[in-house]
């Protein structure tokens, strides 16, 4: 929350639960921003948000599809965020990330030939099922290009995640540029001076995770970077850069409110 509140940003989290359920919940969990009861579901059902597919008769009737919405000082909405798996969770710091308000943390940084590679993620803090943005940085020395994804006959960069108990989206590379290489009388697709490429993981089960968060309760998923670096009159032999990126890995709170506050399936 010290970060969202150093870059002007507030927070609150609203709910099916009731205030008792969510002052248990937040007791327990060192919670300080507000959570907001909405016992009966009016404001879910106004947003047009509530899980249609939960039966009236089950003790989760009510409950919303989990989203998120960006608010601006004047109430409006300037964007929102919905989970496709109601089990993958986006973290608010990703979400602002993807609205331009926050930045990755920085977790490490690899002098490369003719590259400086920096990683970072949008969190150093994961959870089971977190949906997890990563980044890399990238600093081409001058005179150097790598070629872009889509190129004929070239080895394009490439960035690869590798043994990881993880969902895996596909990488966002940037929009190349065309360059004119009188060399070899060829226009090709690529990438020069900074580029930043983005990709989408989501951390894996509690069940999956199980045999790999170290006993320091750290968990680190790893990948690569292929390239191949040329400047105005060669090409020079492909390198493979390995990726780490390594977070505190916090298991789900699995403790019930005590039974008496417990949600009971409607008759």
């Amino acid at each position: 929350m010290g970060n969202l509140r150093e870059q002007g940003y507030g927070l609150a989290a609203i709910s099916y639960d009731s205030v008792a359920v969510l002052k248990t919940f937040a007791d327990r969990q060192h919670i300080t921003y507000p959570l907001l009861s909405d016992p009966d579901s009016k404001i879910i059902r106004e947003f047009g948000i509530q899980n249609d597919t939960v039966q009236a008769n089950s003790m989760a009737y009510g409950i919303p599809y989990p989203g998120t919405y960006v608010v601006d000082p004047s109430g409006k909405v300037v964007a929102k965020f919905f989970e496709d798996d109601y089990k993958e969770r986006i973290p608010t710091l990703e979400i602002l990330n993807r609205v331009g308000g926050a930045i990755g943390s920085t977790l490490a940084t690899v002098e490369a030939k003719h590259l400086r590679l920096s990683s970072s993620a949008s969190t150093t803090v994961v959870h089971p099922n977190q949906r997890v943005a990563l980044f890399l940085d990238i600093d081409l020395m001058p005179k150097m290009h790598v070629y872009a994804p889509g190129v004929n006959g070239y080895i394009a960069i490439d960035w690869k995640m590798t043994g990881t108990a993880a969902k895996l989206y596909p990488v966002k590379y940037p929009v190349p540029e065309n360059l004119r290489l009188e060399v070899i009388k060829e226009t090709v697709p690529v990438y020069r001076g900074h580029i930043r490429l983005a990709e989408d993981v989501v951390i894996g089960t509690e069940a999956q995770l199980k045999p790999l968060p170290d006993p320091h309760g750290k968990l680190t998923l790893e990948g690569s970077l292929r390239y191949q670096a040329c400047d105005d009159h060669e090409c020079y032999i492909p390198e493979t850069v390995p990726l780490k990126w390594t977070f505190s890995f916090e298991p789900l709170d699995r403790e019930r409110v005590p039974a008496a506050l417990q949600h009971k399936p409607k008759s």
